[in-house]
């Protein structure tokens, strides 16, 4: 490592040399270096696969990045990276020494130890939250939480592959409107609406809404309601597309909404924490107030035309309203969010990936164009949101990066990338209220799914592996399974990926499809055609005057 880089990293041999005792009275973070992910090469790791798990911890915790990143909290308001800042030392030293024949093994944010394993093994294994289910509830996780014994998460920040707001920009494109929150993924919300065409408008609470509007993820931000009014109904006459920030109360807006004579809205949701949302019993009160004011302002507006579901974060269960399926059936088709990490820093590299990827879902589309089946045609659109995507995202400045332009050091001629994805996927979660919400045969709550998902990813090659209780919905409301995938051009890699991914989205189609899911059934037999050594479970469909007669 060069001198330059040891005095702006401050991650020197000696650090990395601390005793156990150093490091366990280390309960601050680290003063001299930035907290950031730095090119890929400049960490003083043996392998490659350590030091880009070493870059995700650091990228979780950067300030421009995480929500609370001296509590050690990345996104909604209690997704957790670690429990304390000595956890991070230690984690930070093992992966240093990690060579590949060793495991890194994580409980909870606690650091158990490197074991011996082998070239193949996941470099990491991490689980949050692995409580036996009948102490899975809010009240049990306040008191582990306070022990320092467990922790929450969330689906990526336990897991060192939260991109910021980015993360979740592609999918929010296609469900855009009125809403609130500009926290970690919600932040999301308002760019996602302009790239869409339409005019988002995110009520926030919090001072983050002038954070996201230096930051360039909002367009325009306003405190007062009736000036808020004024240009929705200008926007909406000129035909502009923008995002407005409200610094105020959502239920405040929703009401003043529901005032006006003509809706003025089309669409609505929700993306604030409500997985999270009580500070004590008087708190716990207020909110459950509001939250009959906010539904009851939704009901207004929706009988006049406004659609209006949940994103994902527990607000209609808060509520005890009835959950839409929005979901589903794009899972069911085998699409997901998967996003990749350039490990390098540079942008060009970023740019070079992006052509790629658009490449690839090009011939996708060739390849699906003469189909006529009804899941098909859902996939092309899929494919054709995709491509629109990845084309306009550079546009948009929507990465959060090193701001680097570096040469490569020890992984060197090629760019590496680590590819990860939201545990909300296709078969990363079972989640009754939101991913797993369209599974009608009775196992909408079971989580055998999320499970295999992690321990199938572990010996197909994975880097690293995540179980997490919670996530999205909160704690003892879903399970996750997560990974991170190095892709550094070599053979093996491509060995690992095939592998890997395979299993990673056929997993979660064939369960839907043993569900009933129609769409599911179609995609895997067409999987079944494709590997020969794939075969899988299918229902058998009752026929229809089976039943005559008997009653």
């Amino acid at each position: 490592m060069s001198p330059i880089a040891e005095l702006a990293y401050g991650i020197t041999d000696a650090y990395y040399n601390l005793t156990a005792e150093e490091i366990f009275t280390s309960t601050l973070p680290p003063k001299n270096y930035e907290m950031k992910a730095y090119p890929i090469g400049e960490y003083p790791a043996k392998c490659v696969q350590a030091a880009a798990i070493m870059l995700q911890i650091q990228n979780n915790l950067d300030k421009r990045v995480a929500q609370f990143p001296h509590e050690l909290i990345t996104y909604g308001g209690n997704g957790s990276v670690f429990n304390n800042w000595a956890q991070y030392h230690l984690t930070m030293k093992y992966l240093s020494a990690m060579t590949e024949e060793q495991t890194l093994v994580m409980y909870s944010g606690h650091p158990h130890g490197l074991f011996p394993s082998n070239k193949d093994a996941p470099r990491a294994i991490v689980t949050n939250g692995m409580v036996i289910p009948n102490y899975s509830g809010r009240k049990d996780y306040d008191k582990m939480y306070a022990l320092g014994v467990s922790q929450y998460g969330q689906m990526t920040a336990g897991s060192y592959c939260y991109i910021g707001p980015q993360g979740i920009v592609h999918g929010t494109t296609i469900t855009v409107f009125v809403t609130s929150g500009l926290g970690g993924m919600s932040g999301a919300q308002p760019k996602a609406g302009v790239i869409a065409g339409v005019i988002c408008v995110v009520a926030e609470v919090d001072e983050r809404s002038n954070k996201r509007h230096s930051q360039g993820w909002l367009v325009e931000k306003e405190s007062d309601l009736e000036k808020v009014i004024a240009r929705i109904k200008e926007a909406k006459n000129n035909k502009i597309s923008t995002s407005i920030g409200y610094h105020g109360n959502i239920v405040d807006l929703w009401e003043r909404l529901a005032k006006e004579p003509e809706n003025l809205v089309d669409l609505g949701s929700d993306q604030t924490s409500l997985h999270n949302p009580f500070g004590g019993e008087a708190f716990k009160v207020e909110v459950q107030k509001t939250l009959l004011r906010h539904i009851a302002a939704v009901d207004t507006l929706t009988a006049k035309g406004m659609r209006f579901w949940d994103y994902g974060n527990a607000f209609l269960l808060e509520a005890s309203v009835p959950v839409l399926k929005i979901m589903g059936d794009i899972f069911s088709l085998g699409f997901g969010p998967f996003r990749w990490i350039c490990t390098s820093g540079n942008h060009n590299d970023l740019l070079k990936t992006d052509e790629i990827a658009k490449k690839v879902i090009e011939e996708l589309m060739g390849e699906n164009a003469a189909s006529v089946h009804t899941s098909d045609l859902k996939s092309q659109q899929q494919y054709q949101d995709n491509h629109t995507w990845i084309s306009k995202c550079d546009d948009h400045q929507l990465v959060n990066r090193c701001p680097l332009e570096r040469g490569y050091r020890k992984w060197r001629s090629i760019c590496t990338i680590m590819l990860s994805r939201d545990h909300h996927d296709v078969s990363g979660t079972d989640s009754p209220w939101r991913e797993t919400s369209n599974i009608y045969d009775g196992s909408a709550f079971c989580a055998d799914m999320a499970v295999h998902n992690a321990i199938g990813d572990s010996f197909r090659g994975a880097t690293s592996v995540s179980l997490h209780n919670g996530g999205g919905t909160g704690w003892g409301e879903a399970m996750n399974g997560g990974f991170l995938l190095l892709l550094d051009g070599s053979a093996d890699a491509t060995r690992r990926a095939k592998s890997m991914l395979h299993w990673d989205v056929n997993n979660g189609v064939s369960r839907r499809a043993w569900s009933g899911n129609e769409y599911a059934q179609h995609q895997i037999q067409h999987a079944m055609k494709i590997e020969p050594n794939l075969t899988v479970t299918l229902p058998q469909g009752v026929k229809e005057d089976l039943l005559d007669g008997l009653f």
